[in-house]
């Protein structure tokens, strides 16, 4: 079993900065991706940032040059650094693992976070 923690959020002006951070505990495998998507009210779940063990990334379109995603291996924590922020980037924040099997041949599985508050406002 896995728990994530997300942490960081909050309220910011239009033009502020934000710093996520998400810190994994429990069966954390070493082959593993982890990230951020977001929920705003009355839209779907959407992605943000993610980032593999081995440091590859992907990125929405709507976030690229305002945020950076990076990890901690060694403190299993996922953190996001979200600059010149949107009153469109308001939503709650949630941390995701999808963790892979234990042995090759298992099957992944995904994990969430219970989120983290944005507010952009003036």
């Amino acid at each position: 079993q896995v728990r994530l923690v997300e942490s960081g959020g909050g309220l910011v002006q239009p033009g502020g900065s934000l710093r996520l951070s998400c810190a994994a505990s429990g069966r954390i495998f070493s082959i593993n991706t982890m990230g951020w998507y977001r929920q705003a009210p009355g839209k779907e779940r959407e992605l943000v940032a993610v980032m593999s063990h081995v440091g590859f990334t992907n990125y929405a379109d709507s976030v690229k040059g305002r945020c950076t995603i990076s990890r901690d291996n060694a403190k299993n924590t996922v953190y996001l650094q979200m600059n010149s922020l949107k009153p469109e980037d308001m939503a709650v924040y949630y941390c995701k693992l999808l963790r892979g099997g234990a042995v090759p041949g298992d099957d992944a599985e995904t994990y969430w976070g219970q989120g983290t508050q944005v507010t952009v406002s003036s």
